[in-house]
């Protein structure tokens, strides 16, 4: 199990319009064969922040997550028009 946290800032005035994009790319994700989960938060008093929590069979279903049209298509174009990436870690599970 890999796990991946990911932090977006919506850019000003840009807020309203991250839940869409996290939205449909979320429905995609969860349909992927070794995704385990995908979630996305908001911050409860920063409403330009949110964080992503994924976790994914291995790092060969993390990678071929980032090969993904929906990916390449709402991560890499559609949310830095809008937001910047803060963070990004990858986890692995204890025992």
């Amino acid at each position: 199990m890999v796990v991946l946290a990911v932090t977006w800032m919506a850019k000003a005035g840009h807020d309203s319009e991250l839940p869409p994009i996290f939205a449909r790319l979320t429905e995609e994700s969860r349909k992927e064969a070794g995704c385990v989960m995908f979630q996305v938060h908001r911050h409860k008093t920063e409403p330009r922040r949110f964080f992503i929590y994924e976790q994914y069979r291995d790092d060969a279903a993390l990678e071929s997550h980032r090969t993904t049209f929906h990916f390449l298509q709402y991560a890499r174009k559609e949310l830095p028009k809008v937001a910047d990436r803060i963070e990004g870690q990858l986890f692995e599970p204890l025992g």
